[in-house]
């Protein structure tokens, strides 16, 4: 099957609350400023700003009203460009929620996932209270019932490969252990991939879709993620893994799988470009300029 250019949506999802981060919302935006022209059809989920009220926890979840209304709003999209190909420029890591499904329910088990992401997503609200951290596990049917509702036909977990990932939390390394989710390490992309190709090629994998979290790159030469914050401490973050990867070792594992199937995902998320922010935020408030110009 050839992917048509006009049947390849472009999905503008600035969702922040699934991260309870307002930045993220930015960092879609600018993305799809960064982005290549479309060259199909290009829409934008409605998401509520971040100056309306506060995110409070609904029931175990940050923002759950929210992101309800949002998954319900790309659902809508997606069933009324009826696409081949998605590519979705996010926003937090649920962004991939409603996509994902539709490719699973239109490409059946024809369809693998490559996760590419230093942290699986397999949580429910039982171990943390942001969306964003769920969204793997309700593509496989389990966690949160407004999650996984939005899923027709659950992942199998033969079909899914995590690269880039490393130290996982205890929960996580057990819902891996026991689903028997197929994973590959930084080491492991760096040196090639293989176990990503072997993957494909032993589960006939015909169509793959792609989601890249950006906080899969090492912090240290990629400063646009939630780990390079300015000014974090060591502690800020609980003692999450931090990405390994970089750009160039993401680029070759894209090129390598996308010559072995089609891909029909594409999913770009967690791009925080603090300095950006940081610059616009300045700029409106400069004389002349922003708030500053009217004294």
């Amino acid at each position: 099957m050839n992917i048509s250019t006009d049947k390849t949506l472009r999905l503008i999802f600035p969702q922040w609350q699934g991260g309870n981060n307002p930045a993220y919302q930015f960092g879609a935006q600018l993305l799809s400023w960064l982005a290549p022209e479309a060259s199909g059809p290009v829409a934008e989920v409605n998401v509520a700003s971040p100056l309306s009220a506060p995110l409070e926890n609904e029931e175990g979840i940050i923002g759950r009203a929210a992101l309800r209304a949002q998954l319900a709003s790309a659902q809508q999209l997606l069933q009324s460009h009826n696409p081949d190909a998605v590519v979705v420029l996010g926003g937090d890591c649920l962004v991939s929620l409603a996509p994902f499904a539709w490719l699973s329910e239109k490409y059946r088990d024809k369809l693998g996932v490559l996760w590419i992401d230093t942290h699986p997503d397999v949580m429910t609200p039982e171990q943390f209270e942001n969306a964003h951290a769920h969204v793997l596990g309700a593509l496989m049917g389990n966690g949160d019932p407004d999650l996984t509702a939005a899923v027709t036909l659950p992942l199998s977990a033969e079909k899914i490969m995590i690269a880039g990932i490393h130290h996982p939390s205890a929960y996580e390394a057990d819902f891996i252990r026991q689903h028997g989710i197929n994973t590959c390490s930084p080491a492991e992309v760096n040196s090639g991939a293989e176990a990503v190709i072997s993957w494909m090629e032993s589960q006939n994998i015909e169509y793959l879709a792609i989601h890249l979290d950006l906080d899969v790159l090492d912090p240290a030469a990629f400063r646009s993620v939630l780990f390079a914050r300015p000014g974090r401490n060591d502690n800020d973050f609980g003692g999450a893994a931090e990405g390994k990867l970089l750009i160039s070792d993401v680029l070759s594992l894209t090129t390598q799988v996308a010559k072995k199937s089609p891909v029909v995902g594409l999913t770009i998320a967690e791009h925080l470009p603090w300095d950006a922010a940081n610059l616009k935020s300045m700029l409106s408030q400069l004389p002349l300029l922003g708030t500053g110009a009217k004294q």
